[in-house]
């Protein structure tokens, strides 16, 4: 492990109050949050070390002196988001959903502009939320006559009134980020003569359908203003149940793995930043810790199996995890954090910032398959009375998508979602991928072109499989494949024609050019209920692979090598579920004590992270630092000694794992002038030694001798 300079920005977090040692994690920045004592707080987390951003909610806050009119003189309680009941949407108490009116994005430039003035060096407009129940309030209806040029229409009386009302929802956010980025951006230079960076961060388009939420998402690509994203995804998001097989329940690593998977695609190919939120809680405070840790480890796990992304948001509020208490096991009263946890939190935080490599490579035969998600799944979220599926998508389950998604997942393939939306942004967008699946009962295409780019990805060699009956709703909005002359009766139609076929092709496997079209007649939602479906998707799927001149294998194993690192993942509820054996000898970095585990065996439904020694530079004249659960710096290393500085969290028990060339003669820890205890215990099959000392945000000097 190196030390890095903090302007890499690999690790950060965003915070509420002032600066507290007990909170003190050593990311690389922070984002403070709100307007509140904002110089006090910038200049304090400066003091100690801190890249500092701003982080501010786009769509709700304490926004107080907006609706009552103290900004201009008008009372706006008329511009939040309000349901069919007439009720307002709010966050808290007085912090309603906003509708984001052009007066709402002047309100909040003019605080943006006191955060440029106070010295931000990159600002944060979070979570850009409009509900689906939402779309009742007099600025939405106005808003409404301004784009459409037409009367208001129920949003919930029509599919039609559904899927417009929410388009506009996702181009008034857009059209607000739009702004505010640019006009600070333009601010920042002409006065300050710097460049400010702004970034959105947004929880996934998985979990922004599944909760029926519209945010821009992928329409953010087309603002060249923005300079990249944080995936909000954690816990409260990934363990949202799903279906799968006729059983309902919460799945958090393959909801995660889903999540983090659409998440890259909104900076593949821009050069834009990314960084993958974790949460070691969350919003919900009535979980034990032993939950949280248990859920936690799940979604780490699911954001290393996307190597492309190598920085991470990780703690929102570092304050409520390591001064928050929560329910005992035992439902008697609340405790802290545990100090196991505690430490080995710490330890899962600092070796993330270690995980940028180019050396990648799957050591399980794992093949990918692409699933095509397009924006406009937020669009259909809530069926019109009368419609047989209206109960059905008022809750969070969003079976259509998990129908088609999780068997492709619990059978051993990597399964990444696609953004339908992207193929016609960039030329080739397709190209890194082999095996596509898709259905338009759940979302639409845009525009038509996009099937001339799949037709033609297909004739190169490409398997698609494409699952639907046609019954959707939906699919009677007024849209390009019945409008201008067109008259067919849902976009897939037009799909089968640009592929050659009928516009009602036979279910099974077509070739088309070099590859394969295979088409399954029966809406997603019934596979993920019937499991005879689910199996019979499977099978037409393999029938797809070997159409192609490929195969596939079912198994429940991911493992991935990220340089030195290796994150596992079994998977369970399925027949293929078996134990992961490894060979070698490895530091568990999910253990508090690091521990060394000789031929790990993975059980089914487990996630670890090790670090494999083998990849470890035994010839070295010295030594090397395997984890620590603190910031490393001033690392020097001699062929008889290895000194470095540990900083981090206050009232906490730190630990590491070094490897050295000999055996230690000693192992000595200072805070300051001052020799503070430290125990070692040295393990001579793998010359690593195990240290544990107490932490501090003033740094612990350690000296190895050996």
């Amino acid at each position: 492990m190196q030390e890095y300079d903090r302007r890499e920005e690999r690790t950060g977090f965003q915070e509420f109050p002032d600066y507290d040692p007990r909170f003190d994690i050593q990311a690389d920045f922070v984002m403070v949050y709100g307007f509140h004592d904002l110089k006090k707080r910038i200049a304090h987390w400066k003091k100690h070390g801190y890249i500092v951003h701003l982080m501010t909610g786009v769509s709700w806050g304490y926004y107080q002196d907006y609706l009552y009119g103290k900004f201009d003189g008008r009372d706006h309680h008329d511009e939040g988001q309000v349901n069919q009941d007439a009720r307002e949407i709010n966050h808290g108490k007085d912090v309603p959903y906003m509708v984001p009116s052009v007066s709402f994005s002047s309100y909040l430039a003019r605080n943006l502009k006191k955060a440029v003035d106070a010295g931000v060096e990159a600002i944060h407009l979070e979570e850009p939320e409009f509900w689906v129940d939402a779309g009742y309030s007099e600025a939405f209806k106005r808003e409404w006559e301004i784009f459409y040029k037409e009367p208001w229409k129920d949003p919930q009386e029509t599919a039609e009134g559904q899927y417009m009302a929410s388009r506009l929802k996702q181009y008034l956010y857009k059209r607000t980020l739009d702004r505010l980025c640019a006009e600070l951006k333009e601010y920042a230079m002409t006065k300050y003569g710097r460049f400010l960076r702004f970034y959105v961060p947004t929880h996934s388009l998985v979990n922004y359908t599944q909760w029926r939420i519209v945010s821009p998402e992928s329409a953010l690509i087309d603002l060249p203003t923005v300079d990249g994203y944080i995936a909000q995804i954690w816990t409260g998001t990934s363990r949202t149940p799903n279906v799968y097989r006729g059983v309902q329940k919460e799945r958090t690593f393959e909801t995660a793995f889903f999540e983090y998977g659409i998440m890259q695609e909104l900076v593949r190919g821009t050069g834009r930043k990314m960084w993958y939120l974790h949460d070691p809680i969350e919003d919900d405070p009535n979980h034990t810790w032993k939950d949280y840790r248990y859920n936690y480890y799940r979604t780490v796990a699911a954001s290393l199996f996307q190597p492309e992304i190598s920085t991470y948001e990780i703690a929102p509020w570092p304050s409520r995890v390591y001064t928050g208490t929560y329910p005992k096991e035992n439902g008697e009263g609340r405790e802290g954090m545990p100090e196991a946890y505690r430490t080995n939190l710490t330890t899962v935080m600092h070796t993330l910032r270690d995980m940028k490599t180019d050396d990648v490579e799957w050591l399980t035969d794992t093949k990918q398959v692409g699933l095509m998600l397009a924006d406009s799944g937020m669009f259909q979220r809530v069926y019109p009375k009368g419609d047989p599926y209206r109960e059905e998508s008022r809750n969070v389950l969003w079976s259509p998508f998990y129908g088609i998604s999780l068997p492709l997942l619990k059978a051993g393939l990597c399964v990444r979602p696609v953004q339908l939306d992207n193929v016609r942004r960039y030329a080739g967008y397709l190209d890194g991928y082999t095996k596509l699946v898709m259905s338009y009962e759940f979302m639409k295409p845009e525009t038509p072109d996009v099937h001339n780019a799949i037709a033609q990805w297909v004739q190169r060699g490409g398997l698609l499989v494409y699952v639907g009956d046609g019954s959707d709703v939906f699919h009677t909005i007024r849209g390009w494949w019945n409008r201008d002359g067109l008259d067919y009766a849902n976009p897939a139609e037009h799909l089968f024609e640009s592929l050659g076929l009928s516009r009602d092709p036979e279910e099974g496997v077509h070739p088309v050019g070099k590859g394969a079209f295979v088409y399954m007649r029966v809406t997603p939602r019934e596979i993920a209920k019937i499991p005879d479906l689910s199996d019979r998707y499977l099978e037409l799927v393999g029938q797809g692979f070997s159409a192609v001149g490929d195969s596939f294998v079912r198994g429940s194993s991911f493992a991935l090598r990220r340089g030195r690192y290796t994150v596992v993942s079994v998977l369970d509820e399925t027949p293929e579920s078996r134990p992961y054996r490894m060979k070698g000898a490895y530091v568990d970095l999910f253990d508090e004590n690091l521990g060394i585990v000789q031929d790990p065996c993975v059980m089914p439904g487990d996630v670890r992270l090790f670090l494999d020694l083998s990849r470890v530079d035994t010839r070295a004249e010295s030594s090397d630092v395997l984890a620590v659960s603190g910031r490393i710096s001033k690392v020097r290393a001699t062929q008889r000694m290895l000194s470095m500085t540990v900083t981090g969290p206050s009232a906490m028990q730190a630990c590491a794992r070094v490897w050295t060339k000999r055996k230690p003669v000693s192992v000595q820890a200072f805070l300051g002038s001052a020799e503070i205890q430290t125990d070692a215990a040295y393990d001579p099959a793998t010359g690593t030694t195990y240290l544990t000392f107490a932490s501090s945000p003033d740094g612990v000097n350690l000296k190895i001798r050996f």
